[in-house]
Protein backbone atom coordinates (compact mmCIF):
# COMPACT_ATOMS: atom_id res chain seq x y z
CA UNK A 1 0.00 0.00 0.00
CA UNK A 2 1.60 3.24 -1.16
CA UNK A 3 -0.31 6.44 -0.68
CA UNK A 4 -3.26 4.40 0.56
CA UNK A 5 -3.49 2.15 -2.50
CA UNK A 6 -2.65 -1.54 -2.63
CA UNK A 7 -1.30 -2.35 -6.09
CA UNK A 8 -2.16 -5.65 -7.71
CA UNK A 9 -0.01 -7.29 -10.34
CA UNK A 10 -0.82 -8.89 -13.65
CA UNK A 11 0.30 -12.34 -14.64
CA UNK A 12 2.73 -13.92 -12.24
CA UNK A 13 2.95 -17.69 -12.37
CA UNK A 14 5.27 -19.74 -14.51
CA UNK A 15 8.97 -20.43 -14.93
CA UNK A 16 12.19 -18.64 -14.13
CA UNK A 17 15.86 -18.79 -14.87
CA UNK A 18 18.49 -19.75 -12.32
CA UNK A 19 17.63 -19.07 -8.70
CA UNK A 20 13.92 -19.94 -8.55
CA UNK A 21 12.43 -23.08 -7.08
CA UNK A 22 10.69 -23.84 -10.36
CA UNK A 23 13.54 -22.94 -12.67
CA UNK A 24 13.92 -24.53 -16.09
CA UNK A 25 16.54 -24.54 -18.81
CA UNK A 26 16.75 -21.50 -21.05
CA UNK A 27 15.24 -23.37 -24.00
CA UNK A 28 12.29 -24.49 -21.88
CA UNK A 29 11.82 -20.98 -20.56
CA UNK A 30 11.65 -19.53 -24.06
CA UNK A 31 9.38 -22.35 -25.23
CA UNK A 32 6.93 -21.81 -22.40
CA UNK A 33 6.42 -18.24 -23.62
CA UNK A 34 6.36 -19.13 -27.31
CA UNK A 35 9.69 -17.39 -27.89
CA UNK A 36 12.18 -18.72 -30.42
CA UNK A 37 15.75 -17.43 -30.59
CA UNK A 38 17.24 -19.16 -33.61
CA UNK A 39 20.63 -17.51 -33.14
CA UNK A 40 22.79 -19.11 -30.42
CA UNK A 41 24.69 -15.88 -29.72
CA UNK A 42 21.45 -13.99 -29.11
CA UNK A 43 20.20 -16.76 -26.85
CA UNK A 44 23.43 -16.73 -24.84
CA UNK A 45 23.17 -12.95 -24.54
CA UNK A 46 19.60 -13.06 -23.26
CA UNK A 47 20.35 -15.89 -20.83
CA UNK A 48 23.39 -14.00 -19.59
CA UNK A 49 21.24 -10.99 -18.76
CA UNK A 50 18.67 -13.16 -16.96
CA UNK A 51 21.36 -14.91 -14.89
CA UNK A 52 22.83 -11.56 -13.88
CA UNK A 53 19.35 -10.28 -12.98
CA UNK A 54 18.85 -13.17 -10.55
CA UNK A 55 22.04 -12.33 -8.70
CA UNK A 56 21.35 -8.59 -8.63
CA UNK A 57 17.75 -9.11 -7.49
CA UNK A 58 18.94 -10.90 -4.37
CA UNK A 59 21.61 -8.27 -3.72
CA UNK A 60 19.21 -5.37 -4.21
CA UNK A 61 16.65 -6.58 -1.66
CA UNK A 62 19.15 -7.34 1.11
CA UNK A 63 18.42 -5.38 4.27
CA UNK A 64 20.22 -4.78 7.54
CA UNK A 65 17.15 -6.36 9.15
CA UNK A 66 17.25 -10.15 8.59
CA UNK A 67 13.45 -10.40 8.77
CA UNK A 68 12.98 -7.83 6.00
CA UNK A 69 15.50 -9.70 3.85
CA UNK A 70 13.71 -13.00 4.45
CA UNK A 71 10.30 -11.59 3.64
CA UNK A 72 11.56 -9.74 0.56
CA UNK A 73 13.29 -12.87 -0.76
CA UNK A 74 10.11 -14.89 -0.35
CA UNK A 75 8.69 -14.31 -3.83
CA UNK A 76 12.06 -13.85 -5.52
CA UNK A 77 12.95 -17.38 -4.56
CA UNK A 78 9.50 -18.78 -5.36
CA UNK A 79 10.16 -18.28 -9.07
CA UNK A 80 8.10 -16.80 -11.87
CA UNK A 81 8.30 -16.32 -15.60
CA UNK A 82 10.72 -13.38 -15.32
CA UNK A 83 8.75 -12.21 -18.33
CA UNK A 84 9.62 -8.56 -17.82
CA UNK A 85 13.40 -9.05 -17.45
CA UNK A 86 13.24 -11.31 -20.49
CA UNK A 87 11.67 -8.48 -22.49
CA UNK A 88 14.31 -6.08 -21.19
CA UNK A 89 16.96 -8.50 -22.47
CA UNK A 90 15.25 -8.82 -25.85
CA UNK A 91 14.85 -5.05 -26.19
CA UNK A 92 18.56 -4.71 -25.45
CA UNK A 93 19.41 -6.83 -28.50
CA UNK A 94 18.74 -3.76 -30.66
CA UNK A 95 21.69 -2.00 -29.05
CA UNK A 96 24.57 -3.23 -26.91
CA UNK A 97 23.13 -5.85 -24.52
CA UNK A 98 26.40 -6.10 -22.58
CA UNK A 99 25.94 -2.70 -20.93
CA UNK A 100 25.64 -3.02 -17.16
CA UNK A 101 22.65 -0.66 -17.17
CA UNK A 102 20.58 -3.31 -18.98
CA UNK A 103 20.71 -5.66 -15.98
CA UNK A 104 19.91 -2.86 -13.55
CA UNK A 105 16.93 -1.82 -15.69
CA UNK A 106 15.65 -5.39 -15.65
CA UNK A 107 15.95 -5.44 -11.86
CA UNK A 108 13.89 -2.24 -11.62
CA UNK A 109 10.95 -3.69 -13.55
CA UNK A 110 11.07 -7.06 -11.79
CA UNK A 111 11.18 -5.49 -8.33
CA UNK A 112 8.21 -3.32 -9.29
CA UNK A 113 6.32 -6.38 -10.51
CA UNK A 114 7.14 -8.40 -7.39
CA UNK A 115 5.93 -5.54 -5.20
CA UNK A 116 2.55 -5.63 -6.93
CA UNK A 117 2.27 -9.35 -6.22
CA UNK A 118 2.64 -8.85 -2.47
CA UNK A 119 -0.16 -6.28 -2.59
CA UNK A 120 -2.20 -8.45 -4.96
CA UNK A 121 -2.26 -11.34 -2.49
CA UNK A 122 -3.49 -9.06 0.29
CA UNK A 123 -6.38 -7.80 -1.84
CA UNK A 124 -7.29 -11.31 -2.98
CA UNK A 125 -6.74 -12.82 0.47
CA UNK A 126 -4.65 -15.42 -1.33
CA UNK A 127 -3.06 -18.26 0.59
CA UNK A 128 -0.70 -19.51 -2.14
CA UNK A 129 1.54 -17.77 -4.65
CA UNK A 130 3.71 -19.69 -7.13
CA UNK A 131 3.22 -22.93 -5.26
CA UNK A 132 4.37 -21.51 -1.92
CA UNK A 133 2.48 -19.94 0.98
CA UNK A 134 1.77 -16.29 0.18
CA UNK A 135 3.52 -13.66 2.28
CA UNK A 136 0.27 -12.53 3.84
CA UNK A 137 -0.62 -16.07 4.92
CA UNK A 138 2.90 -16.81 6.16
CA UNK A 139 3.13 -13.55 8.10
CA UNK A 140 0.28 -10.99 8.06
CA UNK A 141 -1.45 -8.62 5.62
CA UNK A 142 0.38 -5.69 7.18
CA UNK A 143 3.77 -7.33 6.70
CA UNK A 144 2.96 -8.23 3.08
CA UNK A 145 1.91 -4.64 2.29
CA UNK A 146 5.01 -3.18 3.93
CA UNK A 147 7.32 -5.61 2.13
CA UNK A 148 5.67 -4.63 -1.14
CA UNK A 149 6.36 -0.99 -0.27
CA UNK A 150 9.98 -1.88 0.52
CA UNK A 151 10.37 -3.48 -2.93
CA UNK A 152 8.90 -0.40 -4.61
CA UNK A 153 11.45 1.69 -2.72
CA UNK A 154 14.30 -0.59 -3.75
CA UNK A 155 13.17 -0.39 -7.38
CA UNK A 156 13.23 3.42 -7.17
CA UNK A 157 16.70 3.32 -5.63
CA UNK A 158 18.08 1.18 -8.47
CA UNK A 159 16.33 3.41 -11.02
CA UNK A 160 18.03 6.46 -9.48
CA UNK A 161 21.40 4.94 -10.37
CA UNK A 162 20.28 4.86 -14.01
CA UNK A 163 19.50 8.57 -14.10
CA UNK A 164 16.53 10.94 -14.06
CA UNK A 165 14.91 9.53 -17.22
CA UNK A 166 14.71 6.09 -15.64
CA UNK A 167 13.30 7.53 -12.41
CA UNK A 168 10.70 9.50 -14.36
CA UNK A 169 9.57 6.51 -16.44
CA UNK A 170 9.45 4.20 -13.43
CA UNK A 171 7.40 6.77 -11.50
CA UNK A 172 4.99 7.29 -14.38
CA UNK A 173 4.62 3.55 -14.78
CA UNK A 174 3.90 3.24 -11.07
CA UNK A 175 1.27 5.97 -11.38
CA UNK A 176 -0.41 4.00 -14.17
CA UNK A 177 -0.38 0.88 -12.01
CA UNK A 178 -2.13 2.85 -9.28
CA UNK A 179 -4.69 4.29 -11.70
CA UNK A 180 -5.39 0.84 -13.09
CA UNK A 181 -5.93 -0.62 -9.65
CA UNK A 182 -8.22 2.20 -8.60
CA UNK A 183 -10.25 1.82 -11.80
CA UNK A 184 -10.58 -1.92 -11.24
CA UNK A 185 -11.53 -1.44 -7.59
CA UNK A 186 -14.30 1.10 -8.15
CA UNK A 187 -15.50 -0.47 -11.41
CA UNK A 188 -17.03 1.29 -14.42
CA UNK A 189 -18.76 4.56 -13.68
CA UNK A 190 -22.30 5.28 -14.83
CA UNK A 191 -22.32 5.49 -18.62
CA UNK A 192 -18.96 3.75 -19.04
CA UNK A 193 -18.67 0.84 -21.46
CA UNK A 194 -17.66 -2.12 -19.23
CA UNK A 195 -15.53 -3.66 -21.99
CA UNK A 196 -13.64 -0.43 -22.69
CA UNK A 197 -13.15 0.03 -18.94
CA UNK A 198 -11.79 -3.50 -18.59
CA UNK A 199 -9.35 -3.09 -21.48
CA UNK A 200 -8.15 0.21 -20.01
CA UNK A 201 -7.55 -1.44 -16.63
CA UNK A 202 -5.45 -4.17 -18.25
CA UNK A 203 -3.45 -1.64 -20.26
CA UNK A 204 -2.57 0.24 -17.08
CA UNK A 205 -2.10 -2.71 -14.72
CA UNK A 206 -0.29 -5.08 -17.06
CA UNK A 207 0.59 -3.40 -20.33
CA UNK A 208 2.29 -0.37 -18.76
CA UNK A 209 5.04 -2.29 -16.97
CA UNK A 210 5.66 -4.59 -19.93
CA UNK A 211 5.98 -1.50 -22.14
CA UNK A 212 8.51 -0.07 -19.71
CA UNK A 213 10.44 -3.34 -19.78
CA UNK A 214 11.19 -3.34 -23.50
CA UNK A 215 11.62 0.45 -23.43
CA UNK A 216 14.27 0.15 -20.74
CA UNK A 217 16.08 -2.65 -22.56
CA UNK A 218 16.29 -0.67 -25.78
CA UNK A 219 17.08 2.65 -24.11
CA UNK A 220 19.89 1.43 -21.88
CA UNK A 221 21.46 -0.65 -24.63
CA UNK A 222 21.74 2.50 -26.75
CA UNK A 223 19.15 1.62 -29.40
CA UNK A 224 17.89 4.37 -31.69
CA UNK A 225 15.02 6.51 -30.33
CA UNK A 226 12.58 5.31 -32.99
CA UNK A 227 13.35 1.72 -32.02
CA UNK A 228 12.81 2.51 -28.34
CA UNK A 229 9.39 4.01 -29.17
CA UNK A 230 8.42 1.07 -31.37
CA UNK A 231 9.34 -1.44 -28.68
CA UNK A 232 7.43 0.47 -25.99
CA UNK A 233 4.30 0.42 -28.15
CA UNK A 234 4.79 -3.26 -28.82
CA UNK A 235 5.23 -3.98 -25.12
CA UNK A 236 2.00 -2.35 -24.03
CA UNK A 237 -0.02 -4.02 -26.76
CA UNK A 238 1.44 -7.49 -26.28
CA UNK A 239 0.98 -7.10 -22.52
CA UNK A 240 -2.75 -6.55 -22.97
CA UNK A 241 -2.93 -9.49 -25.39
CA UNK A 242 -1.09 -11.76 -22.95
CA UNK A 243 -3.40 -10.92 -20.05
CA UNK A 244 -6.51 -11.36 -22.21
CA UNK A 245 -5.25 -14.74 -23.38
CA UNK A 246 -4.82 -15.81 -19.75
CA UNK A 247 -8.46 -14.80 -19.18
CA UNK A 248 -9.54 -17.02 -22.06
CA UNK A 249 -7.45 -19.95 -20.87
CA UNK A 250 -9.26 -19.78 -17.54
CA UNK A 251 -12.41 -20.69 -19.45
CA UNK A 252 -11.28 -22.63 -22.49
CA UNK A 253 -8.48 -24.78 -21.10
CA UNK A 254 -9.12 -28.20 -19.62
CA UNK A 255 -5.74 -28.04 -17.88
CA UNK A 256 -4.07 -25.63 -15.49
CA UNK A 257 -2.11 -23.95 -18.29
CA UNK A 258 -3.24 -20.55 -17.07
CA UNK A 259 -1.78 -21.20 -13.62
CA UNK A 260 -5.25 -21.58 -12.10
CA UNK A 261 -7.96 -24.20 -11.96
CA UNK A 262 -10.16 -23.60 -15.04
CA UNK A 263 -13.18 -21.48 -14.19
CA UNK A 264 -11.57 -19.81 -11.17
CA UNK A 265 -12.51 -16.32 -12.37
CA UNK A 266 -16.13 -17.42 -12.84
CA UNK A 267 -16.27 -18.89 -9.36
CA UNK A 268 -14.84 -15.71 -7.85
CA UNK A 269 -17.08 -13.41 -9.88
CA UNK A 270 -14.20 -11.76 -11.77
CA UNK A 271 -15.70 -10.21 -14.93
CA UNK A 272 -13.17 -11.10 -17.63
CA UNK A 273 -13.56 -10.26 -21.32
CA UNK A 274 -15.61 -13.32 -22.40
CA UNK A 275 -18.03 -12.75 -19.51
CA UNK A 276 -18.38 -9.06 -20.35
CA UNK A 277 -19.05 -9.89 -24.00
CA UNK A 278 -21.64 -12.48 -22.96
CA UNK A 279 -23.42 -10.04 -20.63
CA UNK A 280 -23.45 -7.33 -23.30
CA UNK A 281 -24.68 -9.65 -26.03
CA UNK A 282 -28.17 -9.64 -27.45
CA UNK A 283 -28.20 -13.15 -28.93
CA UNK A 284 -31.71 -14.57 -28.53
CA UNK A 285 -30.86 -18.27 -28.67
CA UNK A 286 -31.68 -20.26 -25.55
CA UNK A 287 -28.04 -20.94 -24.64
CA UNK A 288 -27.04 -17.25 -24.75
CA UNK A 289 -30.10 -16.18 -22.78
CA UNK A 290 -29.45 -18.84 -20.15
CA UNK A 291 -25.77 -17.86 -19.94
CA UNK A 292 -26.67 -14.21 -19.29
CA UNK A 293 -29.11 -15.27 -16.57
CA UNK A 294 -26.45 -17.28 -14.76
CA UNK A 295 -23.66 -14.71 -15.12
CA UNK A 296 -25.92 -11.94 -13.81
CA UNK A 297 -26.10 -13.71 -10.43
CA UNK A 298 -22.46 -12.86 -9.62
CA UNK A 299 -19.85 -15.26 -8.19
CA UNK A 300 -20.74 -18.83 -9.12
CA UNK A 301 -20.02 -20.70 -5.93
CA UNK A 302 -22.65 -23.35 -6.66
CA UNK A 303 -20.88 -26.23 -8.40
CA UNK A 304 -23.73 -27.08 -10.75
CA UNK A 305 -24.27 -23.49 -11.89
CA UNK A 306 -20.53 -23.04 -12.26
CA UNK A 307 -20.25 -26.12 -14.46
CA UNK A 308 -23.23 -25.07 -16.54
CA UNK A 309 -21.89 -21.54 -17.11
CA UNK A 310 -18.43 -22.85 -17.98
CA UNK A 311 -19.90 -25.22 -20.54
CA UNK A 312 -22.09 -22.53 -22.08
CA UNK A 313 -19.22 -20.02 -22.24
CA UNK A 314 -16.98 -22.49 -24.03
CA UNK A 315 -19.53 -22.80 -26.82
CA UNK A 316 -20.64 -19.15 -26.85
CA UNK A 317 -20.26 -16.39 -29.45
CA UNK A 318 -18.75 -14.33 -26.60
CA UNK A 319 -15.72 -16.63 -26.36
CA UNK A 320 -15.24 -16.52 -30.12
CA UNK A 321 -15.39 -12.72 -30.04
CA UNK A 322 -12.88 -12.62 -27.17
CA UNK A 323 -10.50 -14.83 -29.18
CA UNK A 324 -10.79 -12.41 -32.08
CA UNK A 325 -9.94 -9.54 -29.74
CA UNK A 326 -6.80 -11.32 -28.51
CA UNK A 327 -5.72 -12.01 -32.07
CA UNK A 328 -6.33 -8.37 -32.99
CA UNK A 329 -4.08 -7.16 -30.17
CA UNK A 330 -1.38 -9.68 -31.12
CA UNK A 331 -1.45 -8.51 -34.73
CA UNK A 332 -1.35 -4.85 -33.64
CA UNK A 333 1.72 -5.66 -31.55
CA UNK A 334 3.40 -7.32 -34.52
CA UNK A 335 2.71 -4.26 -36.70
CA UNK A 336 4.48 -2.02 -34.18
CA UNK A 337 7.72 -3.95 -34.76
CA UNK A 338 7.93 -2.66 -38.34
CA UNK A 339 10.61 0.01 -37.61
CA UNK A 340 12.96 -2.64 -36.18
CA UNK A 341 15.63 -4.35 -38.27
CA UNK A 342 15.07 -8.04 -39.05
CA UNK A 343 17.02 -10.50 -36.95
CA UNK A 344 16.75 -13.02 -34.09
CA UNK A 345 15.41 -10.55 -31.52
CA UNK A 346 12.65 -9.22 -33.77
CA UNK A 347 11.79 -12.78 -34.78
CA UNK A 348 11.51 -13.75 -31.11
CA UNK A 349 9.14 -10.86 -30.41
CA UNK A 350 7.07 -11.83 -33.46
CA UNK A 351 6.94 -15.43 -32.27
CA UNK A 352 5.44 -14.22 -29.01
CA UNK A 353 2.63 -12.64 -31.03
CA UNK A 354 2.00 -15.99 -32.73
CA UNK A 355 2.06 -17.86 -29.44
CA UNK A 356 -0.47 -15.55 -27.81
CA UNK A 357 -2.77 -15.62 -30.83
CA UNK A 358 -2.64 -19.42 -31.03
CA UNK A 359 -2.67 -20.48 -27.37
CA UNK A 360 -6.40 -19.82 -26.97
CA UNK A 361 -7.52 -21.07 -30.41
Amino acid sequence: MVGGVVIRGGEGSGVTGSGGRRSRSGAAQFGALGLHLADSRSEESVLGVLAAVEAELLASIASADPFVTEAARHLVEAGGKRFRPLLVALGAQFGDPTRAEVVSAAVVVELTHLATLYHDDVMDEASVRRGAPSANSRWTNSVAILVGDYLFARAADVAAELGPEAVRLQARTFARLVHGQIAETIGPRAGDDPVAHYLRVIAEKTGSLIATSVHFGAQFSGAAPEQVAALAGYGETIGVAFQLSDDLLDIASESTESGKTPGTDLREGVPTLPVLYALAGDDADAASVRLREILATGPLTDDSLHAEALGLLRESPALKRARETVRSYAEDARAQLAPLPPGPARHALESLCDHIADRTS
